[in-house]
């Protein structure tokens, strides 16, 4: 982590937060203009798409059922679709539109659409945003998505921390995370547990397993963690307006409910982590960058 003499886009109070909290919430990040384009290009996307050669991979998130299957371990430099958990009947049919079928859309959307591309590697104010925290020497981008939250179907997604998925060596993952459309208790807004990324270490890492699939290998606890005393807070609701940014510590806990009401909650997501030698990223992991596709550096 480095220190910043002359800021560019933060306040030192916003810095300040991140590091206590372990998240910040940036008001208006992106302009109303750039947010209709994308909210636009995702359901593009989801028009676009072909359901009749597509495996009906459907992203779950629970320890004992993740998502494996080589549709999901090699889509890290490919856009593909990935359907919520409740819209096949027994006959393996969509019970729905294709449309209103997709929890997520990923993995590689900012390399590979020039719009989601412009507004991840390509801003600006990203790159000063990111210099201002410090947070990383080098940073690298990988993992972009386009979260739908269906209306009524929108799965949960439980407590969680993001290093836990995107391993480094030591964690180091800072999530970027962009509500398309107004965040509210009703349709599925992130929920965070303030300043549990200095008290919950990671302990255990999502990685591709030998035999084939993905599972969860456990990490040692560290020394220093093993009598860290609990929260005395609960988590706090961040309801948010289309265009905020959400930083999110790869290490805080956060959550985010089931999404029961008749509005979507569309979300564009990337990560970053640090690079070498700073940290390191290994054939572990779920996602692996390719030749053809290495991942990108931010602040070039």
């Amino acid at each position: 982590m480095t220190s910043n003499t002359r800021l560019e886009y933060l306040a030192q109070e916003q810095i300040d937060k991140f590091h206590r909290d372990g998240y910040l919430v940036v008001s208006g990040f992106l302009d109303t203009d750039t947010v209709t384009a994308l909210l636009n290009r995702s359901k593009e996307l989801l028009t676009e798409f072909d359901i009749n050669d597509h495996p009906l991979t459907r992203f779950t998130t629970g320890d004992d059922n993740h998502v494996g299957d080589d549709y999901f371990l090699t889509s890290g430099d490919k856009i593909r679709f990935f359907l919520e958990q409740d819209v096949l009947d027994q006959n393996g049919k969509l019970t729905r539109p294709k449309e209103k079928a997709v929890n997520k859309i990923g993995h590689a959307l900012h390399e590979l659409d020039p719009l989601f591309r412009k507004v991840t590697l390509e801003n600006q104010h990203i790159k000063r945003l990111v210099r201002d925290l410090g947070f990383h020497h080098n940073p690298l981008a990988l993992q972009s998505m386009v979260i739908t939250k269906q209306q009524q179907i929108g799965g949960e997604v439980p407590e969680h921390n993001d290093s836990t998925f995107l391993y480094t060596d030591p964690p180091s993952a800072l999530g970027f995370w962009f509500p398309l459309e107004k965040c509210t208790a009703e349709n599925g807004a992130l929920s965070f547990l303030p300043g549990s990324h200095l008290t919950a270490p990671i302990t255990k890492r999502f990685v591709r397993l030998p035999t084939g699939g993905t599972g969860f290998e456990q990490l040692p606890v560290p020394a220093d963690c093993s009598g860290t005393p609990p929260l005395t807070g609960g988590y706090v609701l961040e309801c948010c307006e289309p265009g905020d940014l959400v930083l999110i510590h790869g290490s805080v806990l956060h959550k985010s409910e089931k999404n029961r009401s008749s509005s979507t909650r569309f979300a564009y997501t990337f990560h970053m982590i640090e690079s070498p030698p700073y940290a390191t990223y290994d054939e572990k992991n779920w996602l692996q960058p390719t030749k053809a596709m290495p991942f990108s550096r931010i602040l070039t």
